[in-house]
């Protein structure tokens, strides 16, 4: 069974809304990870900047997608995996970006290492990147 964005926000306790549908759909639709502006180009001024990113953050605050950190400090966000929940992102895997075709992918069966921290420091988030050649563009 497929699960649909009106479950998706059913389950989270959102009102579903137009822009918050078509928002998701697209996520569920896309093989790797977003941009603002990917989504901005996607919609073509159908949603403005700010209805955009106020959907983005609930979705990060509701634990539906999570954040990946690129090189030149923008972010892309791409679905969360069934284990997270609001405030609670589970996320512990590699993120692989393309530097040919830029695209970034989930790599779920790819977790991230655990890293010893000096005594006093507490980690909040970890995240890994892997640079290179996607399989598409191999």
């Amino acid at each position: 069974m497929n699960i649909t964005a009106d479950d998706i926000l059913k389950q989270s306790h959102l009102s579903i809304t137009s822009s918050r549908i078509k928002i998701l759909n697209l996520f569920l639709e896309t093989k790797g990870a977003l941009a603002h502006g990917d989504i901005e180009k996607k919609f073509g001024g159908k949603f403005d900047r700010v209805t955009i990113y106020r959907t983005l953050q609930t979705f990060l605050d509701k634990g539906i997608i999570h954040s990946i950190p690129t090189a030149d400090n923008s972010v892309q966000y791409a679905l969360c995996k069934d284990d997270c929940t609001a405030g609670h992102h589970h996320d512990q895997h590699v993120h692989f970006i393309c530097n040919q075709c830029g695209n970034t992918v989930c790599l779920d069966d790819v977790h991230v290492p655990t890293v010893k921290l000096p005594i006093g420091f507490t980690s909040t988030q970890v995240h890994m990147i892997v640079s290179g050649i996607c399989k598409d563009c191999k």
